[in-house]
């Protein structure tokens, strides 16, 4: 597994770098530094919400609410700010955070508690998140010229050369990167989803784990619905619409195994960062961005069909040094 990983991430790194060059090659404006810096701000949103994904899909999960928990918290905040403008950014900010979190641990308590399958219940979360989007708003859009200008400019502030968006992302990849591999939560994820059996032995709590993947999986959703609103300007009910599938696209891509316990926070970013370069790249080279469901599909596909190839390798190894330990006792 320590071997697997750095391999794909390469590979994924590669196709990144040669996709980038084809496109250079008839848009040279394309691989411009101001230009990957905005493409990296787009990407911005789906990197921090794939960290979130990873932690849940290596406990053998999946949270398919996300884009819903966005799109509720930042409904919510925006309406809050309507009503209050005067409210302070950092306050708006753990709000988002705060509920989103609220709305992970509702899915995560549902797996331990209750022991219902994720997909079920975050399928089931993701329809109730939607309908009380449109509950709270009477369907009603909050629009730029109802929010305070403080509001809409800190995702946008500039420092460094780079918007404030950029840089959550990229302070979210360190913070998940010391998280994953340096403390018991980080161990205690791949322990999971590696052999939920074997890590109750070794006195984890599956179901607590699995919960707290959750709850963070939840917290970088609400806080994506703040900072999605705010660099948009605009709330309304369908916003985000499917984006939790390009989110599990990219942890799946990133080479995040879908059966739990391998991946990486560097897959997860490469994964993020490959359909980002996709969607940025198709309106340049004149191909419709409908295509890009496709194009995600069959990464998707390819990604699985890797993993599950890796997988079936490293059992016949398994199996044939076994196999010669049983001749010498003949």
């Amino acid at each position: 597994m320590t071997r697997l990983i750095p391999v794909r991430e390469t590979i994924l790194a590669a196709a990144i770098l040669v996709l980038m060059i084809l496109i250079a090659s008839r848009f040279p404006g394309f691989v411009a530094p101001s230009n990957l810096a905005n493409v990296f701000n787009d990407t911005a949103p789906l990197i921090i919400l794939a960290l979130g994904q990873m932690v849940v899909i290596l406990t053998r999960c999946i949270d398919l609410s996300v884009a819903a928990n966005l799109a509720l918290t930042g409904m919510a905040v925006a309406m809050i700010n309507v009503a209050m403008p005067g409210l302070p950014i950092p306050v708006i900010i753990a709000i988002a955070i705060g509920l989103g979190a609220v709305m992970g641990a509702i899915n995560g308590l549902l797996v331990w508690k209750l022991a219902i399958p994720p997909i079920v219940v975050t399928l089931g979360t993701m329809t109730i998140y939607r309908g009380m989007i449109f509950l709270i708003s009477d369907g009603k859009w909050v629009n730029s010229h109802e929010m305070s200008p403080a509001f809409t400019a800190f995702p946008r502030a500039e420092f460094l050369g780079l918007p404030v968006l950029s840089w959550i992302a990229i302070a979210c990849v360190i913070g998940f990167a010391v998280m994953m591999s340096r403390t018991p939560l980080g161990r205690s994820v791949f322990a999971v989803g590696g052999n939920p059996h074997a890590a109750v032995y070794t006195g984890i709590n599956v179901g607590k784990t699995q919960f707290l993947a959750f709850v963070i999986s939840g917290a970088l959703a609400g806080l994506t619905g703040y900072l999605w609103v705010s660099r948009f300007a605009v709330a309304y009910v369908d916003i985000a619409g499917g984006f939790e599938l390009e989110v599990v696209a990219a942890c799946v891509i990133g080479g995040i195994s879908i059966a739990g316990g391998i991946g990486s926070v560097g897959g997860a970013v490469l994964g993020a960062i490959f359909l980002g370069v996709v969607k940025n790249a198709l309106p340049v080279v004149n191909i419709s961005p409908f295509w890009q469901l496709a194009i995600s599909g069959s990464a998707i596909l390819i990604a699985v069909a890797f993993n599950a190839r890796g997988g079936r390798t490293k059992g016949r190894i398994i199996l044939k040094s076994a196999e010669k330990p049983l001749e010498a006792a003949e």
